[in-house]
């Protein structure tokens, strides 16, 4: 299993996770946890995903999710799991 951390930010609205779900869905990447936070403005969302059956780079995936970020309006980042646990370890 090749799992990645995916975070998101920015102002909340309609139909951002519809969208960042069909960019997974449509790459065969797996959502294997989600969590997010939202107040009345900002939405704040980690995810973590396998992208053992994604056929793409991880440049691919990083430019992809840049896009759906732009239409939503959102930042997302994409990090390996390795880099983002030895981040958090520190």
């Amino acid at each position: 299993m090749i799992k990645t951390i995916v975070t998101l930010s920015g102002k909340d609205g309609v139909g951002i996770i519809a969208k960042v779900c069909t960019f997974f869905a449509e790459n065969n990447i797996n959502i294997l946890d989600i969590s997010q936070t939202t107040d009345d403005v900002n939405i704040h969302m980690m995810m973590i995903v396998n992208t053992e059956k994604y056929t793409g780079s991880f440049e691919d995936l990083v430019a992809g999710l840049n896009e759906v970020g732009k239409q939503v309006n959102c930042h997302i980042k994409a990090q390996h799991e390795d880099i983002f646990n030895m981040m958090h370890r520190i």
